[in-house]
C-alpha cells in the first residue's frame, strides 16, 4: 500500500463515523501528515459546523506549513453556512493536497481543484476514488437528481420469505443482525415502510440498540387509504416526525384522525394503480433535505420501488432457515418481471457472515 492510500484509508474512516449525521452536506475526513508523521486529523460532524478540512487545519496550526493534506471529497471554495475551504487551505501554506474524489456538487464540481493548483498547491486526485465515491453515493444522488438514494433492507429466510403463510416474522433474523438494522436506522436520514407492516407488526421504527449518542430517522409510512391507526407506535413514539404519504382518496376522516394524533400527512399524487406515487414522495422528501431513505419493506413495497427501479442499493439479512409455501410471503412481491432481461442485476455483491445470519449488500444497477 502507498503512502498516499495508507493516509487517505485513514481519512475515510473518520469520515465514516459521521455518515447520518451530516445531511443534507456529505460525510468527509481529513488528515494532515508531515514527514511522514500525522500532525492532525478531523471530520466534519454535521450541517453548519466546521468542514473537515478546517476542522484539521486548526489542530495543526503552524505545522500544516509544507504538509500534505488528506481529504476524501474535494475542499469546497464556495461560501455556504462556512467558508471556502480552499481559502484556509492555501493561507495555511499547505504543499500538497490529496483528494480522494472529485465533488459532484456543481456549484464546486472541480473549481477547488482549480483553486488549489490556481496558488501552487501539488494536488492528486482519486485515491481510493471507488471506496470515497461510495462514502458520497447518497449525498451524490441527492445533489445531482434531487432525490434521496435509496437502500432496500430485508430479513428473509434463505428461500426469499419475510414471513410463514400465517404472517408470523418474529423473530427471522438473530440479535446481532437486528442491532445491525439499528445501525442502518441511525445512518439514514428516513426509514420506510408500506402501510401493511404497520398493520401487521405496528414497529416503531426507530433507534433503540444503539450505545451512546443516537440520532432518530424520520418515520414514513406509505398509505394511499391512511388505513393506518392514530394509536400505532409509529405515531405515539414521539422520537421524530411521522410522516403518513397518502393520496386524494384517502377519507378525510381518517386523515383528521392521523393528524390529531400526532402525524403529518402529506396528500401525494397517486400513480396507475392507485397507489402512492414513489417517485413524487422521494421529491418531496428531498425538499425536507432527506438524502437517504431505508425502505424496510413489506413485500408489496418493495416491488414497487423496484419496478420503478427507484433502489440504489439492497441490505439482505438471510436467516438460515427454510419456510416454503406457496402462500408465504416473499421478500418482493408484486407480478414480478416477465423476463429475466428485465430483472434488476447486482454489482459490487458482498456477503458475510453477521452472528448466525448472513448479510448481502449489493448495488442496483441501472438500466
Amino acid at each position: 500500500m502507498s503512502s498516499d492510500a495508507f493516509w487517505m484509508r485513514r481519512a475515510l474512516r473518520l469520515a465514516r463515523k459521521a455518515v447520518g449525521w451530516t445531511s443534507p452536506n456529505p460525510p468527509v475526513g481529513a488528515v494532515i501528515v508531515k514527514n511522514n508523521l500525522l500532525i492532525a486529523e478531523g471530520y466534519h460532524e454535521g450541517a453548519g459546523k466546521p468542514h473537515a478540512e478546517a476542522i484539521a487545519l486548526a489542530k495543526a496550526g503552524r505545522e500544516a506549513e509544507g504538509a500534505t493534506l488528506y481529504v476524501t471529497l474535494e475542499p469546497c471554495d464556495h461560501y455556504g453556512r462556512t467558508p471556502p475551504c480552499t481559502q484556509a487551505i492555501i493561507a495555511s501554506k499547505i504543499r500538497r493536497v490529496v483528494v480522494g474524489t472529485v465533488d459532484p456538487n456543481p456549484i464546486v464540481n472541480g473549481r477547488g481543484i482549480a483553486r488549489l493548483k490556481e496558488a501552487g498547491i501539488e494536488v492528486v486526485v482519486g485515491v481510493l476514488e471507488r471506496e470515497a465515491k461510495e462514502l458520497i453515493a447518497p449525498f451524490a444522488k441527492f445533489i445531482t437528481q434531487k432525490i434521496p438514494f435509496v437502500t432496500l433492507k430485508l430479513a428473509m429466510s434463505a428461500d426469499g420469505k419475510i414471513a410463514t403463510k400465517t404472517r408470523e416474522s418474529k423473530w427471522l433474523t438473530g440479535e446481532t443482525a437486528r442491532q445491525f438494522v439499528h445501525r442502518l436506522r441511525q445512518e439514514h436520514d428516513a426509514v420506510m415502510v408500506g402501510v401493511g407492516t404497520i398493520l401487521f407488526d405496528d414497529p416503531q421504527l426507530n433507534v433503540r440498540l444503539v450505545r451512546g449518542k443516537v440520532k432518530q430517522p424520520m418515520r414514513v409510512i406509505v398509505d394511499s387509504q391512511a388505513k393506518t391507526s392514530p394509536t400505532a407506535k409509529v405515531i405515539r413514539s414521539a422520537d421524530s416526525p411521522c410522516i403518513i404519504a397518502t393520496t386524494e382518496q384517502a377519507p378525510a376522516e381518517r386523515v383528521e384522525q392521523l393528524v390529531k394524533a400526532g402525524a403529518e400527512v402529506w396528500k401525494l399524487p397517486a400513480d396507475s394503480t392507485g397507489r402512492v406515487d414513489l417517485l413524487e414522495l422521494l421529491k418531496r422528501l428531498a425538499e425536507r433535505n432527506i438524502v437517504s431513505v431505508l425502505v424496510e419493506g413489506g413485500s408489496e413495497l418493495a416491488w414497487s420501488f423496484l419496478k420503478q427501479r427507484l433502489i440504489d442499493r439492497v441490505i439482505l439479512f438471510i436467516a438460515p432457515l427454510l419456510i416454503g409455501g406457496r402462500d408465504a410471503v416473499p421478500a418482493i412481491g408484486g407480478e414480478g418481471f416477465d423476463k429475466l432481461q428485465e430483472a434488476a442485476r447486482l454489482s459490487e455483491v458482498r456477503l458475510r457472515k453477521l452472528g448466525r445470519d448472513f448479510v448481502l449488500t449489493a448495488n442496483v444497477e441501472k438500466a
